[in-house]
């Protein structure tokens, strides 16, 4: 048996690097070679973080889905900069910012924070806030759509989840539920606001025959396909917009899902005052009426005319990630 030189008796094993009397060198310090820097070496371009190797773009991440998180704002000043940071910039595609005639430094904070935020010249209420976002948010091409208010009212942080739940074709919407498994209340919800809450979402399940925690989540995700059929451009231009939809996708068929939330009121975030919950609490009542009406003839409203045959096209449980459709137009500056 012939030994390995290396590891003869006598002779402990060294790395030439280390011997005695032998400075150990770096390849790219050793003598007569200067120092490369890997993304300058020759022969490969200089790639920066959102452009290197795998990093092109990012919608392969979720099944091939393009995100799109949506931010409804008015006077955010605040809290903005806390909302864009907690946001998976690796899942997030693109990120629209609608400002609705702000009286703050909003919209100027999104521009130092890179984005290209649209703003209504007037004040045209939540829910014609929405329909700016949700127009822009189609046009960019996104395949899934997550609004999050930029009060920071709701962790961006569950957009990954809450997108995921729809990438991987198990539902059209999602819903954040500040209900479900947590104590609402010990984590700050006002004891009024939490038992109107219940109240409210006890008679939308029986009226839609559902079983969701709660229907008046500022945190969702919707399909593409789901958006893209409803005629939400019909819908209030007020917060019963939210209601609304819910109840048009009821309507269309969707599979609806939820996740957890947490809860977090503080000064700066946003809340409607008590006259306004009122007329959303009476809108919620109304609008239950009119989808039970609905089902009987000849009651109509143009906003809930969905034929469920053909609302909806089912993203398949899984597809080979694919390049993201090219941006239809760049964004209006101004809008309303």
């Amino acid at each position: 048996m012939i030994p390995n030189y290396r590891s003869a008796p006598g002779r402990p094993r060294q790395n030439p690097d280390t011997a005695p009397g032998r400075p150990r060198q770096s390849p790219d310090t050793a003598p007569g070679r200067p120092r490369q820097n890997p993304d300058t070496a020759p022969g490969r371009p200089r790639q920066s973080p959102d452009t290197a190797p795998g990093r092109t773009y990012t919608a392969a991440v979720l099944n091939g889905c393009r995100v799109a998180v949506v931010l409804p704002a008015y006077n955010a000043e605040t809290t903005l900069m806390r909302t864009i940071a907690e946001l998976d910039r690796v899942v997030v595609d693109e990120i629209v910012l609608v400002d609705d005639a702000s009286t703050d430094q909003t919209v100027a904070l999104a521009r130092r924070l890179g984005l290209e935020p649209i703003r209504h010249e007037r004040n045209l209420g939540y829910g014609g806030n929405q329909k700016t976002c949700y127009r822009r948010a189609l046009e960019l091409g996104a395949d899934i759509i997550v609004m999050v208010h930029p009060d920071y009212q709701y962790t961006p942080r569950l957009v990954p989840a809450m997108a995921s739940m729809i990438a991987y074709g198990e539902y059209d919407l999602v819903l954040g539920s500040r209900i479900l498994a947590q104590d609402t209340v010990a984590r700050g919800m006002p004891r009024h606001k939490y038992a109107a809450n219940r109240v409210l979402t006890l008679v939308e399940n029986l009226v839609l025959a559902q079983k969701l925690s709660e229907y008046h989540t500022g945190l969702r995700a919707y399909s593409r396909s789901l958006l893209a059929a409803l005629p939400f451009e019909r819908n209030s231009d007020d917060f019963i917009f939210d209601n609304q939809i819910i109840v048009q996708a009821t309507a269309a068929g969707a599979r609806i899902g939820e996740l957890s939330c947490p809860t977090r009121y503080a000064d700066d975030s946003s809340s409607i005052d008590l006259a306004d919950s009122i007329r959303y609490g009476l809108g919620v009542l109304r609008t239950c009426a009119q989808y039970r009406l609905r089902q009987h003839r000849p009651h109509r409203y143009p906003y809930l005319d969905i034929d469920p045959a053909a609302t909806i096209t089912r993203l398949p449980p899984a597809r080979n990630p694919a390049a993201p459709a090219a941006h239809a137009s760049e964004p209006t500056q101004t809008a309303g």
